[in-house]
C-alpha cells in the first residue's frame, strides 16, 4: 500500500483547505508534447481531456482516430498535441488512476453487503489501473492508495467495512481531488453513497468548483430509493458527474450493482485520451468552455454523442507588481 490515513473533521478540512489554495490558482497540470510516442511527464503545459463516443444505438465507439475529433476552446479550434485511443499499445498509454468513494455510513446497512461484493467484482475487472485510492466515508473519511500488488489488502479493507456513522459525502470527495491533484494520467473516480450529506464542512457548490477545478472523471452510483425527497440530491450527484464527462446511474434497488460497475469498466476501456496547448495565452484563471466534437463524415456516426467534461478553467499568475 502507497499510503493510508484517517481525516478526522479538523484534519480533512486543513487538507481540503490546502486544495482549495490550490484550485484557486488554477495552473494546468504539466505533460509533455511527444508525438510518435505520447509520454505523460513534465514539460510543455497541455489541456488534458478523456472522452467517450457512444453511437445512437448506444454502443463504444473504439475505432476512431485523431483526425475524426475537432476540439474548440471558446470557439477557437485547438491543434491535438497527443492522442491515445482505446485500441492504442498499453506501452503508449497514460497510466490510470482508480478512485472508489464508497459510502459506509449507518443508512447503508441493509446494502453494504451487496455493495461490498459488486465493488469488488468491478475493481478485478479493472486490473490495468496503475493504483487504486478507497475512500470510504461515513462521519470520518479514511482514505488509502493501494498498488496492484496490494489488491488482496484492499479487498481485505472493502471487506472489512461496517456501516456507522453520517455522511460525509463533499468532505469526502474534497480529501480524494486533494490526493488525485499530484497524479499524472487518468484519473477515474467511482461515487457511490445512497442518501444525501450530513455531515461535511464542504457545501455542495465547494465540491463542485473543486470537481471542475480537476481533470478527475466522476462516475456516480446513487442508489437513493424513490423518495422524493431525494430529487435535489439526484440533481447534485447527476451534475457533479456530467460536469466531469462521466456518468450516473441512479437504480432504485442494489440489484443491478453489478451491471452498473460492469458498464462503468466498459467505458473506461473505450475512452479516448488526448490534450492540447491552448492557443489563449492568457492567466486570469477564467473558466473556458470546451467543445469536442466528431469530424468523421461516416454515417454510422450520425447521432453518436461525445461525453467529456465541459471545460476547464486556465492557468492563473498574479500580475507583476
Amino acid at each position: 500500500m502507497i499510503e493510508q490515513k484517517l481525516m478526522s473533521t479538523r484534519g480533512r478540512t486543513q487538507s481540503m483547505t490546502r486544495f482549495i489554495l490550490l484550485a484557486a490558482a488554477l495552473v494546468i497540470s504539466p505533460c509533455s508534447v511527444a508525438r510518435s510516442q505520447p509520454t505523460f511527464t513534465t514539460g510543455i503545459d497541455l489541456v488534458r481531456f478523456g472522452v467517450t463516443v457512444i453511437d445512437r444505438e448506444g454502443n463504444f465507439v473504439t475505432d476512431l482516430v485523431e483526425g475524426d475529433f475537432e476540439i474548440q476552446e471558446e470557439g477557437v479550434e485547438q491543434s491535438i498535441s497527443y492522442f491515445v485511443g482505446p485500441n492504442t499499445l498499453k506501452a503508449t498509454s497514460p497510466p490510470l488512476h482508480l478512485g472508489l468513494l464508497f459510502d459506509t455510513s449507518a443508512s447503508m446497512e441493509t446494502d453494504l453487503r451487496l455493495a461490498r461484493t459488486a465493488a469488488i467484482k468491478f475493481l478485478n475487472t479493472v486490473r490495468q489501473a496503475e493504483d487504486i485510492t478507497l475512500v470510504d466515508f461515513d462521519t470520518e473519511v479514511r482514505v488509502g492508495r493501494y498498488r496492484q500488488s496490494d489488491f488482496p489488502r484492499l479487498i481485505e479493507r472493502i471487506r472489512g467495512q461496517k456501516p456507522d456513522g453520517w455522511t460525509a459525502l463533499y468532505d469526502a470527495l474534497g480529501v480524494y481531488l486533494d490526493g488525485a491533484a499530484a497524479q499524472d494520467g487518468q484519473k477515474i473516480l467511482v461515487l457511490y453513497t445512497d442518501g444525501g450529506d450530513t455531515r461535511s464542512e464542504l457545501s455542495y457548490g465547494e465540491a463542485l468548483d473543486l470537481v471542475k477545478a480537476s481533470d478527475v472523471t466522476v462516475y456516480a452510483i446513487g442508489f437513493l430509493k424513490n423518495d422524493p425527497g431525494n430529487a435535489r440530491l439526484m440533481r447534485r450527484v447527476r451534475t457533479l458527474a456530467e460536469t466531469t464527462g462521466g456518468d450516473v446511474f441512479l437504480p432504485l434497488t442494489a440489484d443491478p450493482l453489478d451491471e452498473i460497475y460492469a458498464q462503468i469498466a466498459e467505458e473506461i476501456a473505450a475512452r479516448y485520451s488526448f490534450g492540447y496547448a491552448s492557443t489563449d495565452t492568457r492567466t486570469d484563471g477564467a473558466w473556458r468552455e470546451v467543445r469536442v466534437k466528431l469530424s468523421s463524415m461516416r454515417s454510422e456516426l450520425d447521432g453518436a454523442t461525445v461525453r467529456t467534461r465541459r471545460g476547464y478553467f486556465g492557468p492563473y499568475r498574479p500580475p507583476e507588481s
